[in-house]
């Protein structure tokens, strides 16, 4: 049967086809079986993470205790949420989190779903800091979304200051939260702005309402901005094409939209010897090295992900 559009399944106790009270294998078993039945990409990790959710165990109780009967109310809440990944609603959606760099972050539709690509910016800028890190420096996180790296950040550079910005203000809710779930709330302001325009030329809102004011330079710009072209839009996964912010995926045409200027920006807001890390799109290793070759930068520098690919760019202001 269905309610609203999504299959249900039946009271406690839970039965599989053949009659038998459900367990956690197999309910484990089915689930995997119906979503790699509808090409569901990641089925058996999608499974298992909607399992665990449901549940409110870890994968070591999961596996320890795999003959454990799943409960009627919990199979149907199981069973209602596979069917919604099959129908495209992406697991972090279903579970409301996500993991980045060791944290949890809570994730809606109004945020890009953390990646362990943007990582990388993560790694580059401590790497790249290295002993000042324990400074007291101020940070910029542009377009922080759900905040994953202002967040992070904040646990890693203890003695930081971070503004967060973001033109979306139902990202910096999220945003907040996941500030306030990781204690760090404290330390990280967030403003909505386009890029760092609150902070560029002089502007007096809303930096004059900030703790960063306007005359002082940051140590630190990092960004994962947005980077897919609008003409890619259609090769993307359903669910990151129609379950995703598009003000966080889109760039233009290109996808190289957002580099310029706020490469152009970080130019004005940069110390002397301030880092700025940039996540990479697509082929934009190039743009974004041509944008870098100007006299204002030094050290440039582009780091590859697992699989290769030209992932995050960083450079020094001189």
């Amino acid at each position: 049967m269905s309610r609203g559009g999504v299959a249900t399944y039946p009271q406690a106790p839970l039965r599989n086809a053949a009659g038998n009270p459900m367990n956690i294998r197999t309910a484990l078993r089915e689930a995997i079986v119906r979503l790699e039945s509808e090409d569901v990409p990641s089925a058996a990790l999608a499974a298992e993470l909607l399992l665990l959710h449901v549940t409110q165990r870890d994968r070591t109780w999961i596996y320890a205790h795999p003959e454990a009967p799943l409960r009627g109310e919990q199979g149907q809440r199981f069973f209602e949420l596979v069917a919604r990944r099959v129908e495209g609603t992406p697991v972090q959606h279903l579970t409301g989190v996500q993991e980045f760099w060791r944290l949890e972050f809570a994730v809606t539709p109004d945020v890009l779903i953390p990646r362990p690509e943007t990582e990388h910016v993560m790694e580059v800028a401590l790497a790249r800091l290295g002993d000042r890190a324990c400074k007291k420096l101020r940070v910029a996180d542009v377009g922080t979304g759900s905040g994953c790296l202002a967040v992070a950040l904040a646990t890693e550079l203890l003695q930081a200051r971070i503004v967060a910005t973001d033109v979306s203000a139902a990202a910096l809710r999220v945003a907040r939260r996941n500030a306030e779930n990781n204690r760090v709330g404290t330390r990280i302001e967030f403003l909505e702005c386009n890029l760092l325009e609150a902070f560029s030329f002089g502007a007096a809102s809303p930096a004059a309402a900030s703790d960063f004011s306007a005359d002082l330079k940051f140590d630190v710009i990092v960004s994962n901005p947005p980077y897919v072209a609008l003409a890619d839009a259609a090769s993307l996964p359903r669910e990151v094409r129609d379950r995703e912010p598009g003000v966080a995926l889109f760039a233009g045409e290109s996808g190289f939209d957002f580099y310029a200027p706020l490469i152009a920006q970080a130019e004005t807001l940069l110390a002397r010897g301030g880092l700025l890390v940039l996540e990479l799109g697509y082929n934009a290793a190039e743009h974004v090295g041509a944008l870098l070759s100007s006299p204002a930068w030094r050290d440039v520098a582009v780091a590859n992900d697992l699989a290769g690919i030209a992932r995050v760019a960083s450079a020094v202001r001189k």
